[in-house]
């Protein structure tokens, strides 16, 4: 089986690819300094996105196997403020833990947190820009980057389970571009018969919500993938 990384190993490739300048939308708006490798990953997806690509169909799914502590969001939050200017408004992050929820949601909200990932202003196209948690998208606006967190299990529930109000609901999915990150990826990201039903039903609610739209975008993390699970790799 191929991996999408083996085609940037061509000397080719890896030429167009360290031609590629990172975006204002990214070095401009983060607050720390930018690794080699985290470049890379900025790279890698710019590469991705401007070429009509065989390993990779629309709506978009790649996954970011990245080592524990090496900057996954701050990679989510580069990628955030490039699709920003890319047309897009509409984040959905979730994982499987509510501890991971809390510091993630710091992370990108609170701009007096010690590892808050932005500079105090954001700006996009000389545009302020603000990030925006949303209970729904009904709540979200053209202007800002609208951000809804939430735990697999409590996605599950809102859109399968139940309806409550102000919750987020499969509408929320239709006709609106969403870009989902899914953190600890490992956890939701294999259909396998090993796998429990309820796990089963969470990766089917992502991947139903990715394919609501051909301009989707469903970019997954993780440091800790099972390659001793075929269908996992």
């Amino acid at each position: 089986m191929a991996f999408l990384y083996d085609i940037f190993k061509p000397s080719f490739v890896r030429s167009a690819i360290n031609q590629i300048e990172i975006p204002n939308a990214i070095t401009d708006n983060l607050k720390l300094q930018i690794r080699p490798y985290q470049i890379e990953a900025f790279r890698r997806f710019i590469f991705v996105a401007q070429n009509d690509l065989e390993e990779v169909k629309k709506p978009y799914h790649l996954l970011y196997n990245m080592a524990t502590g090496s900057g996954k969001t701050m990679v989510m939050a580069g990628l955030m403020t490039y699709l920003y200017q890319k047309g897009y408004r509409n984040f959905l992050f979730f994982v499987h833990s509510n501890t991971i929820l809390d510091k993630t949601r710091e992370n990108f909200l609170n701009a007096s947190a010690n590892k808050y990932l932005f500079n105090q202003d954001i700006v996009v196209n000389g545009q302020k820009v603000y990030i925006k948690e949303v209970r729904n998208f009904d709540e979200a606006d053209d202007r800002n980057i609208n951000i809804h967190f939430t735990s697999i299990q409590k996605l599950h529930s809102d859109l399968v389970q139940s309806e409550k109000e102000n919750a987020l609901s499969l509408e929320d999915f239709k006709n609106r571009k969403i870009v989902l990150l899914g953190d600890e990826a490992h956890h939701y990201n294999a259909n396998t018969q090993s796998q429990t039903q309820l796990f089963q039903s969470w990766e089917k609610l992502i991947e139903d919500i990715h394919q609501a739209d051909l301009n989707n975008i469903l970019l997954e993390f993780t440091a800790t993938l099972d390659y001793e699970k075929q269908d996992i790799v």
